[in-house]
């Protein structure tokens, strides 16, 4: 099976059809008729079971009679020996006319191809469809477009199918055809040297299955998936139908990035084309698209590709192609294990939902993803041949950290939770393993050479291994049986573990689909996960700083102090001041207009001092300030001489000028900390500059004292935790810190 049999297979056709014509002629007089070849046929290649499409063009001299007569004496011949053949019969005018009203036939006509007879007749006809195509395009796209989009609604996706219909799934045969059609308007170019391979296998797939199912059949069965992967000598029906997932996503992703251009062309909703917008170090966005800067030292960041692909799909615009190719190219290895810095851009990219999937495939289709985690390779449209699953273990993978993304305010470890859902299948494909055993066997040399620590290391290896855990025992075990809790309990002794492993649940079944995961599944998981949460102690609120000897006597002496140490990129800062009402507030705004991005602080009150160590990254736009620079800023923020808000107003208005993407609502829950006499305010919403601020306003504003806090910032998400007091430090009563709360979610929101 080939593009040799195809046109061989084609020219006899030919052959056959000349012969026919000639006979013919006789009926024809003089009259200029000519039999073209469309669609298909019209390329020259035509599969076994396919239909012979031609057009019978005429110049209208012929009567009615006299062309019917031709008409039939060409094609009864066929037809008597069972071919399947789809005409009509039109002249020049007809054509035009009917092209300029049927999107349909006026890309058919795209392909026409000349067989016989008056060839003049012939080159007006095929000139008028290309001057008509070019002249109505912006017409006829927009309609291409919707059938594209009908079938997909109508079919599914070729490369996530069980039983695919190679011709009308998205990523199919008519795809291909349809960015064809799209090339020859001359409104975008399309690289199609990308799509040759994808093209071929298709085709020869198709033609296997027309010779295995005896028909002109498009949708691959189960049936003929081993007989069709024999015939093309592929080792199983699995490996056929990865290569076919292979082919089908490379020519949908070909499409979305065509439809994305044509966009842009089209409207400056948001961008305007002309102008290039700098978003941080080596980043711009050109065209609605994110690239990197012209000129930039690509061979000297390593990392630059994870921050192109996490601004990418936190700001809700694609990847640009250009520049997953020269990240494939020039790109240097990762140091390993990974930098901080690099593990929380892949978490922020993880964490972006349903934006992600775009970057993810651009990343994909160059091979970053492979580059970055080799394990992906085997992962990769690796097929599950099951009724339960929509999708290719690799996409399933993907969706399910798309499901996970709007549960991060579900637990208190975001960045687990999104690593975990994206390789909790890393085990499958090994046909001798466990997938779940054997995945976290690969997980622990995976999450160590991302750099999570040995504790984040151990907590992903059981989530791994047991992901499947809450559904089995929910669904096959008396939850009233005291045993039943237990057997769980042994297994994620913590209530911290037992909510990443639920979320982690929700998040799997619910990107499997409903024939895995419905509402009655998702009650009976849930009611086990409760039962377990009450026989365990609870989830413990973060533990404060822990204060050295040095701390507690620069504490003591009641003076500001700032130091400021930049290590791999990042900066240490440790502040000690004397405590006093909104001291957080300022110190936290006077980091957000030095450009300091927050990723982690801990603060504590120690006598009538507040100690605080913060680390942070500085904006690549400015340098850092010095630590004089910092206690002068605090002296003045103290004093009233600097409105914070409006300064970190104008950085959010910046922030805000992307379309971004939808995120989760804040949550902020108020928890009574017998242990250290203070009410626990824990916040978590998508990070945004000045979070911090305007939390720590509130707190002032509400006039409750904050006795400490931990700040984290994991990929995008932040979850920071608060120990307040009344003014004369007492805990706050249950109904003020609830109404707190309240309020706090209200304003973040």
């Amino acid at each position: 099976m080939g593009t040799r049999e195809r046109r061989e297979r084609s020219n006899s056709v030919d052959a056959e059809l000349i012969g026919l014509f000639r006979a013919a002629q006789t009926l024809s007089g003089t009259a200029k008729v000519a039999l073209v070849a469309v669609g298909g046929y019209g390329n020259g290649e035509l599969s076994p079971g396919s239909d012979i499409d031609i057009l019978i063009l005429h110049d209208g001299s012929l009567t009615e009679n006299d062309l019917s007569g031709f008409v039939n004496a060409l094609l009864y011949p066929l037809w008597d020996s069972g071919r399947a053949v789809d005409h009509s019969v039109r002249t020049r005018a007809q054509t035009r006319e009917t092209a300029t009203s049927d999107v349909k036939v006026a890309m058919g006509l795209l392909d026409i191809r000349f067989i016989c007879g008056d060839r003049d007749l012939f080159e007006v006809t095929a000139n008028d469809a290309n001057e008509e195509w070019r002249k109505n395009a912006k017409r006829y796209i927009p309609q291409i477009r919707e059938l594209s989009r009908e079938r997909s609604n109508r079919v599914g996706e070729l490369a996530y199918l069980l039983e695919p219909d190679l011709k009308e799934a998205r990523g199919g045969l008519r795809d291909i055809t349809a960015l064809r059609a799209i090339a020859k308007s001359g409104l975008v170019a399309i690289t199609f040297d990308r799509l040759s391979n994808a093209e071929s296998i298709l085709r020869n797939v198709r033609d296997a299955l027309h010779v295995e199912s005896g028909r002109n059949r498009d949708q691959l069965r189960f049936v003929e998936q081993d007989k069709v992967a024999r015939n093309l000598n592929y080792k199983d029906a699995d490996e056929l139908m990865s290569e076919v997932a292979k082919a089908a996503r490379a020519v949908d992703y070909l499409l979305e990035l065509t439809w994305h251009r044509l966009d842009q062309i089209q409207s400056k909703r948001f961008f305007n084309r002309e102008k290039t917008v700098r978003v941080e170090r080596g980043l711009v966005i050109e065209g609605g698209e994110l690239r990197i800067e012209s000129g930039y030292e690509i061979t000297a960041d390593p990392i630059v590709g994870l921050r192109a692909a996490a601004a990418a799909a936190q700001l809700g615009i694609p990847l640009s192609i250009d520049t997953c190719i020269q990240l494939a190219a020039e790109l240097p290895p990762m140091p390993i294990p990974w930098p901080r810095v690099a593990r929380e851009e892949l978490v922020t990219l993880i964490g972006a939902g349903a934006n992600m999937v775009r970057v993810w495939e651009a990343l994909d289709q160059e091979g970053l993803i492979q580059k970055w985690i080799p394990e992906w390779t085997h992962l990769r449209s690796l097929p599950q041949r099951n009724v339960l699953h929509r999708h290719t273990v690799d996409r399933h993978m993907v969706e399910t950290a798309v499901h996970a993304a709007a549960l991060t305010r579900t637990v208190h470890r975001p960045d687990l939770l999104l690593f975990a859902a994206l390789f909790h299948d890393v085990g499958k494909g090994f046909p001798d393993h466990d997938h779940s055993d054997f995945g976290a066997t690969l997980m622990a040399p995976l999450a160590e050479r991302l750099g999570f620590d040995s504790a984040d290391v151990e907590t992903l290896i059981l989530l791994v291994k047991e992901h499947l855990l809450l559904s089995a025992i929910a669904t096959r075990r008396d939850l009233d049986d005291p045993a039943t809790i237990s057997s769980v309990i042994e297994k994620i002794p913590s209530a911290e573990l037992l909510e990443l492993l639920h979320a982690l649940s929700v998040a799997d079944g619910e990107a499997t689909g409903r024939a895995a995961w419905s509402d009655w599944k998702a009650t009976l998981v849930s009611n086990l996960v409760n039962r377990c949460n009450a026989a365990l102690e609870g989830i413990m609120p973060a533990d404060q700083l822990e204060l050295t000897d040095i701390q507690i006597r620069a504490a003591e002496a009641g003076e500001l102090k700032v130091d400021l140490i930049e290590k791999e990129g990042e900066y240490l800062v440790e502040i000690i001041a004397p405590d006093s009402t909104g001291l957080l507030a300022t110190i936290a705004g006077v980091l957000s207009i030095t450009r300091f991005d927050v990723r982690s602080a801990r603060t504590r009150s120690h006598g009538k001092s507040a100690v605080m160590t913060w680390v942070a990254l500085l904006d690549d736009h400015v340098s850092p300030p010095t630590p004089r620079k910092l206690l002068e800023l605090i002296q003045s923020g103290l004093a009233g001489q600097i409105n914070f808000s409006e300064k970190i107003a104008d950085r959010v208005k910046n922030y805000q000028k992307f379309p971004g993407i939808p995120v989760p609502p804040p949550v902020v829950t108020a928890i009574m900390d017998a242990t250290t006499q203070a009410t626990v305010i824990e916040v978590r919403m998508h990070d945004r500059p000045g979070l911090l601020y305007t939390i720590a306003t509130a707190v002032t504003s509400a006039k409750i004292d904050i006795k400490a806090a931990i700040v984290s910032t994991l990929g995008a998400e932040a979850f920071d935790t608060l120990y307040v007091t009344q003014v004369d430090g007492s805990p706050l009563g249950s109904e003020r810190a609830i109404e707190f709360a309240r309020g706090l979610e209200a304003r973040l929101k």
